[in-house]
């Protein structure tokens, strides 16, 4: 990948958009989770230390084109990055059309940039625009890489200079050495609860990994596919031939999906319902499948503790009830012990991290949802593929 790094210029006196994903969310006119800022702030002080002019705009919720309002305003991240900054932080509503100064070292916030006319469909001259304001466009938003947008894709086309901010050039430079040039045996564990939604992750995966494990709904339609009773569990019974043929082509080339031996059941989805250990050959008519029982897991943790690379995108079970977190359970502590590579990414997944407290024991978490999954499905980023174009000069 060869994309010029915003810490590779000299940035003094110039003016500097920085596309970040700020996107969090907000209750009261209040932030209450803000890592995607935080993930986000080495880029944006770094152009401020070096003395630049430094704007930065990001999306928030989904306005409609044109149609501003509190709800979907940047002033609650103004605010937050203010109170890290111990300083005032301008926010310009009206900016597309320039009309403000910025002094040198100085960060304004530019207002959510899917109100303005133009972005989503990235229309040249919206994208004409954004470039016009700045001598350096930096992407930052890897969460937003997948979108040909205006302003992740079309003013980087048109800037003067488009470089890569910290959290992009970190991100890429974590799933290049996972997927492009992993250590091996390579691991990918891929849960969730449809494999129509994971499909394409799932092919493309099968062809990279030694071991592929799935969990979650889509485990239940691997487990109906060896000839195993499902009972009512969320299982995908036009996907069944599928998932037949991506263990025969793993098979052939004597890499393996490891099959349950052992599941954990309950008659219906809720937080009180008893968890009821199985063998997996023994699941009833009326049972679901909540969680992977303690032999299914100890195999998991065995492939996570040999792997040179794992990738994680997905929980194995419903483990937001207890009851039915052990196996999640039992992968986030084998992750946090391994000595290989580890990558994880996806919401439910983060979520898992915070849950069992292993936030500072995975090598590298990505912060993006869609953007993620696509880069996993070997699919090109707009963001990567503007900023590769633009580095040939």
């Amino acid at each position: 990948m060869a994309f010029i790094k915003m810490t590779d210029l000299d940035l003094k006196g110039k003016r500097v958009l920085i596309r970040s994903d700020l996107n969090v969310p907000v209750k009261d006119g209040k932030v209450t989770s803000d890592a995607r800022i935080t993930a986000s702030m080495a880029t944006i002080k770094f152009a401020m230390d070096a003395g630049a002019k430094v704007m930065v705009t990001s999306h928030l919720g989904r306005p409609t084109e044109g149609e501003w309002s509190e709800v979907v305003s940047l002033k609650p991240v103004a605010d937050n990055i203010a109170a890290r900054l111990g300083s005032d932080v301008r926010l310009i509503k009206d900016w597309v059309d320039g009309g403000f100064d910025v002094a040198d070292g100085e960060l304004v916030v530019l207002e959510n940039c899917r109100v303005n006319k133009g972005e989503k469909k990235n229309v040249e001259e919206t994208a004409k625009k954004y470039a016009a304001l700045c001598d350096v466009f930096v992407m930052d938003a890897f969460g937003t890489a997948h979108r040909a947008e205006a302003s992740t894709y079309g003013v980087g086309m048109f800037a003067p200079v488009a470089a890569a901010g910290m959290l992009l050039t970190e991100e890429l430079l974590a799933l290049d050495k996972a997927l492009a040039n992993p250590a091996r045996p390579m691991v990918a564990i891929v849960g969730g609860s449809k494999v129509s939604t994971k499909l394409t992750v799932l092919e493309a995966l099968s062809e990279k990994c030694e071991q592929l494990v799935v969990g979650g709904g889509i485990a239940n339609t691997f487990l109906k596919a060896t000839g195993h009773n499902v009972g009512k569990s969320l299982c995908e019974d036009d996907l069944v031939d599928t998932a037949n043929a991506l263990i025969t082509k793993m098979t052939a080339r004597g890499a393996i999906i490891p099959i349950a031996v052992d599941v954990v059941c309950g008659k219906k989805f809720d937080a009180n319902e008893p968890a009821v250990l199985k063998d997996a050959k023994d699941v009833a008519d009326d049972d679901m499948i909540f969680d992977i029982g303690p032999k299914s897991a100890q195999e998991l943790v065995d492939i996570i503790m040999n792997a040179g690379t794992v990738v994680w995108n997905g929980p194995v079970g419903v483990f937001e009830f207890d009851q039915f977190g052990e196996g999640t359970k039992a992968i986030s502590m084998a992750m946090a012990e391994t000595k290989a590579f580890t990558l994880a990414g996806g919401g439910d997944t983060i979520a898992a991290i915070q849950k069992y407290d292993i936030y500072d024991k995975i090598s590298y978490i990505s912060t993006a949802g869609g953007a993620f999954l696509e880069y996993l499905e070997g699919k090109v980023l707009p963001a990567v593929a503007m900023l590769e174009e633009r580095a040939k000069g």
